[in-house]
């Protein structure tokens, strides 16, 4: 490859990147009033797909990956259903969704695809779609400060997650894993569980 081949895409790149940042700083700082909270230094990347964000919190220094939902669903009655902890890292095409509370620590990872819901979709009804029947089993979901969820996890309702606690990927939680644990599977089992570390730094 010869070097101003090298040169212009080198620059193009750049650029790119470059203009991609300052889209999504300005999304954010316009879209931040929309929120019933929204931390300094926090990035929503587009395209993203926002719901009640007015009952929606996010802490400093978040960043949402594109292709992401983040919703509070109109059924609930809290003040504030979706909670998302200074630090944390939503790498792209996450679905948040709460009716009552789904709250993340801080500095909490998830990788792409991961999928977090307080609540499932009713489907009793032989007569109505499922898409007619509303929500059911509303329980809260906490994912405590410093843990890891791997591609395509999908966290059910009623589930905590500890701190520092690594979930798989593919796996789906039904069932509460402890701080500093290991769980993988479908459903989710804890395989190992290590000492216990530092607190976290901001």
């Amino acid at each position: 490859m010869g070097a101003p081949r090298r040169f212009v895409g080198r620059t193009f790149v750049g650029l790119h990147w470059f203009a991609r940042r300052a889209w999504r700083r300005s999304f954010s700082a316009l879209a931040a009033g929309a929120f019933a909270s929204f931390g300094r230094g926090s990035v929503l990347e587009p395209p993203v797909r926002l719901e009640g964000q007015w009952r929606i919190v996010l802490g400093e220094d978040v960043f949402v990956g594109p292709g992401s939902c983040l919703q509070a669903l109109a059924e609930g009655r809290s003040a504030v259903a979706l909670e998302i902890g200074d630090g944390t890292n939503i790498a792209g095409t996450c679905v948040l969704s709460a009716v009552e509370h789904v709250r993340l620590g801080r500095r909490v990872l998830l990788a792409r695809n991961v999928y977090v819901a307080d609540h499932a979709h009713a489907f009793e009804d032989t007569e109505r779609a499922v898409l007619d029947q509303g929500v059911t089993d509303v329980r809260p979901v906490e994912i405590g400060d410093g843990a890891w969820l791997g591609q395509n996890v999908v966290v059910c309702p009623g589930v905590r997650i500890g701190r520092g606690a690594v979930v798989g990927a593919n796996s789906v939680v039904r069932d509460d894993v402890p701080d500093h644990a290991v769980a993988v599977g479908a459903p989710a089992r804890v395989v190992r569980q290590f000492g216990r570390v530092a607190e976290l730094v901001p």
